[in-house]
């Protein structure tokens, strides 16, 4: 970008632009996405549209912190500025070895991000760029640097400009222009403005170091004190309003060694590892109480906290195996259709609550196990009339898969969501409080954060936590602008986001006790080739595991993730132990069919690293209801156990089964059948039946108003073990109800902006644009003026029949006549040169294009078309003139 055409200095950033290579283009449109919708015309195109407000804005809030700093620097330079003033501006006077190493760097990217255009010794930052980072009395500058001597005094009378340089010493001028440039050539002259701040007063000097690092605005009244007057007759202060003076630039460069900022940060903070004990509390008090401590003691908190590889590994994947249950039970509590969609979306806080105890954590907690199903998408509302959360068919899918599997769909799922679940309970900017699965919780900068701090992390050594708050200081140097409000001040969504996804990623098991686990940085391998050792996670994976399917194939980082997570989960178990106090203890994990008996069987009792199963009359008859027998009942549990069947456990079973079924209830409204008339007489006999309204049909049969499940419900409370009964007389089984929503797609998430281009777009994209470029600005023969009326006339008439009105037959685009424009593209053809061409298509839309004609026949040209990049056909009489090249671009 050091020379425009010719050999001569760019006038324009689209001058600039011409002079890169492809490989540059490319970096350019992938660094600035949006540039690309839709795909400029030209370089003209593309240098406007990297100019606009909204994309430098995008632009900038991407920079890191020196970088930025660097942009900031260059707004307060005169323009253009040389390298070398750029350089003084960020080291001072007395130089800085890390900035001068890193100033390449940060210049570079600025020049490939269309920021800054220009050679070395004539840099310009972009004319929206510098409105947005230059001082302002409305837009102070991070810089905290003022105006300068010729902003602040336009528009002072010239006679107080002669006092001024009166005051100071300096001779008179004959007008104001060659005043403001004395005083500025005396502000800028080292030797000579420290001689004239010599003679100042020092209380003149103090309200300097007042302003001098920002903001170099301050009151003053009617009658200023004699420092102020002071600073004010010689122009150290110059009046910004009728109550306000300034700080010049020029005089605050000055008293900072010519440092433009007050701390230039050149490298990036390191993340530190969390010191031993650092791990609660905040700074200030850990400093606090180590004072107190001994030298011996201050040493040992202050080593770095490290855990072996192995137990973190260990705590990680028991908290994913705690995640996957935690899912499993969520969804398990809305199997039969879980709480109502509010009608503005999401769910109530009432609802919250309740899913809350049901999970047996806090709400905040509950929130984010609600969101994660939801981005999966293993929960989702049904659509239905009287709309309610559900599992998904995808639930049923996923539950199939194998463990390490489920935990990698989980893992990918919370690293793309945009979906914020800690921002559950908080308020909009309308005041409205957000809720869980609510319309308004996406983030856009959400992935970019999660995953960047995983990738902090994995910076570290193995089994090393990080210190959250070196952590942060890393992310607001590498986007300090991004969530930035309008007024300046930023509401820390990063550091929010920080926070949340520290505390997510230990309860999902990407991180233990802080560090990042193996499987986590396997998950952070990108989508490389999958190898068999890949996909094999060490469990089934026969077609009766869904992750054979397309619809269930994980990406193949997720799936190196799985396998690195499988050997440290634990394995299922087979049995269990039954007791004599009619409890039944899981040492562990249990395989799907052990499990969902057991779930059904019995109550859940404790968990824990065991889970507790309590047998009650209540749970064997659910097991009865859902089709199960005795005898099936005393075979599973004998199968399935280490210990013995105690014999209570036995008499219970056998006691329930011989009460089931004795009763039968159907449908009359309902009915009650029973061999055993005595056992209907002791129903009717009871007061508590006088609610269901029973009369006697025959001697073995009693009627119901109350319908059957109402019947079934009032018999058991008398202390009946009742059976439901089919129309066939049979009994029927009752087994638990799972609604489904139909088909979901998980939540897509909310981008971020564009999404940055493959190498496939790219390519066409810079293609597309040089070729557009060159149909713009390429050099061609002018085309002679027609001499005679006639041929004028003919001339007008082949615009207008191409559509062009009578104004635009005057416009830029060529003008031939249809005798001259098919002669003109016969010779090409037959050359095989290129021309250039107005065109017109069918919508009335007028373009310049540079075309190589291949044929020419029936009143159309084949032409391989430079601007499109391809082979087009184009009618002859929307063509509204052409013209040979002065060099042949083919």
């Amino acid at each position: 970008m050091s020379e425009g055409t010719g050999g001569t200095p760019p006038r324009t950033l689209a001058e600039a632009l011409r002079t890169q290579g492809d490989d540059s283009l490319a970096a350019l449109l992938r660094a600035r996405p949006d540039l690309l919708n839709p795909v400029p015309g030209d370089l003209s195109q593309l240098a406007t549209r990297a100019g606009t407000r909204a994309s430098v804005v995008r632009a900038l809030e991407r920079l890191d912190r020196f970088t930025l700093q660097t942009a900031e620097a260059l707004a307060v330079a005169p323009e253009p500025a040389p390298y070398d003033t750029l350089r003084a501006l960020l080291t001072g006077d007395e130089g800085d070895e890390r900035i001068e190493a890193a100033l390449p760097t940060a210049v570079a990217t600025l020049r490939d991000q269309a920021l800054i255009w220009g050679a070395d010794d004539r840099l310009r930052l972009v004319r929206t760029a510098r409105e947005l980072l230059a001082p302002s009395a409305t837009h102070p500058s991070p810089t905290g640097l003022g105006p300068t001597v010729a902003e602040a005094t336009a528009g002072m009378s010239p006679g107080r400009l002669q006092e001024i340089l009166t005051a100071t010493g300096l001779p008179s001028t004959h007008d104001p222009v060659s005043a403001v440039a004395s005083l500025t050539a005396l502000f800028t002259d080292r030797t000579r403005m420290a001689a004239l701040l010599d003679t100042a007063p020092m209380e003149a000097l103090s309200v300097l170091d007042r302003l001098v690092w920002g903001p170099p605005y301050g009151e003053v009244t009617s009658s200023p004190t004699p420092p102020v007057r002071w600073l004010r007759d010689r122009g150290l202060l110059l009046p910004a309003t009728t109550r306000t003076v300034v700080l010049p630039r020029e005089a605050a460069l000055h008293l900072r060694a010519g440092r433009a900022h007050r701390k230039p940060e050149p490298a990036a903070p390191a993340v530190a590892p969390r010191t031993e004990g650092a791990a609660s509390g905040s700074a200030a008090a850990r400093a606090q109480a180590g004072r107190f401590l001994p030298p011996a003691a201050r040493a040992e908190a202050a080593r770095p906290e490290t855990a072996r590889p192995q137990v973190v590994d260990s705590t990680a994947a028991g908290q994913a195996f705690t995640a996957l249950a935690t899912v499993e039970e969520l969804a398990k509590d809305w199997n039969e259709g879980g709480p109502n969609v509010l009608r503005a979306g999401g769910l109530s806080v009432r609802d919250l609550k309740r899913t809350a105890t049901a999970l047996d954590v806090t709400e905040p907690v509950a929130a984010f196990w609600v969101e994660l199903a939801y981005a999966a998408g293993l929960l989702a509302s049904d659509g239905e009339t009287d709309e309610r959360y559900a599992p998904t068919p995808a639930y049923d899918d996923w539950q199939e898969r194998p463990a390490p599997e489920r935990w990698a769909h989980l893992a990918t799922a919370w690293l793309t969501a945009t979906r914020t679940a800690g921002l559950v309970g908080s308020q909009d900017s309308k005041g409205r409080t957000l809720a869980a699965l609510g319309t308004d919780l996406d983030r856009g900068p959400a992935p970019e954060v999660r995953r960047r701090i995983l990738e902090l992390l994995a910076t570290l050594p193995a089994g090393t936590a990080p210190d959250p708050e070196s952590l942060l200081a890393r992310l607001r140097w590498e986007r300090p602008l991004r969530g930035a409000s309008a007024a300046g001040r930023s509401d820390d969504l990063r550091g929010r986001l920080a926070a949340w996804t520290l505390n997510e990623a230990e309860m999902l098991g990407i991180t233990g006790r802080g560090a990042l686990s193996s499987h986590a940085r396997a998950l952070l391998d990108g989508d490389g080739p999958v190898t068999d050792t890949d996909t094999d996670t060490g469990t089934d994976r026969s077609p009766a595991h869904p992750t054979a399917h397309p619809a269930g194939r994980l990406s193949p980082a997720g799936l190196r993730a799985a396998r690195a997570l499988a050997p440290l989960l634990p394995e299922a178990l087979d049995h269990v132990l039954l007791q004599a106090d009619l409890t039944a203890v899981a040492p562990g994990p249990l395989l799907r069919p052990l499990a969902e008996l057991l779930s059904v069987a019995a109550e859940v009792e404790s968990k824990g690293g065991a889970t507790v199963y309590r047998f009650t009359p209540g749970s064997v008859r659910r097991a009865l209801d859902a089709g199960q027998s005795a005898s099936d009942l005393h075979e599973f549990l004998k199968n399935h156990s280490r210990t013995p069947v105690p014999q209570p456990l036995a008499y219970l079973i056998d006691d329930v089964a011989r009460k089931h079924g004795h009763l039968r209830v159907g449908v009359a409204s309902a009915y009650v059948r029973c061999d055993d008339e005595a056992v209907l007489d002791e129903i009717l006999a009871d007061k508590r039946s006088q609610g269901l309204r029973l009369r006697r049909l025959a001697p073995t049969v009693l009627a119901a108003h109350a319908d059957a499940g109402a019947l079934l419900e009032g018999l058991r409370t008398m202390g009946f073990a009742p059976a439901a009964e089919s129309a066939d007389g049979d009994v029927m089984i009752t087994r638990a109800h799972a609604h489904r929503t139909p088909p979901r797609a998980a939540p897509a998430p909310v981008p971020d902006g564009p999404p940055t281009p493959d190498r496939t777009l790219l390519s066409a994209a810079v293609r597309a644009i040089r070729a557009g470029d060159m149909a713009a600005t390429v050099v061609r023969r002018p085309v002679p003026e027609p001499t005679a009326s006639g041929s004028a006339t003919l001339s007008a008439a082949a615009a207008m029949s191409a559509g062009l009105s009578a104004a635009d037959a005057n416009g830029a685009l060529p003008r031939t006549t249809s005798a001259e424009t098919l002669a003109t593209v016969q010779a090409a053809a037959m050359t095989g040169s290129a021309v250039w061409i107005g065109y017109v298509n069918a919508d009335g839309a007028a373009s310049q294009r540079v075309i190589a004609p291949v044929r020419v026949e029936g009143g159309y040209v084949t032409a391989y078309d430079h601007t499109a990049d391809e082979v087009r056909t184009y009618p002859l009489h929307r063509i509204t003139g052409v013209a040979e090249l002065a060099d042949d671009p083919a």
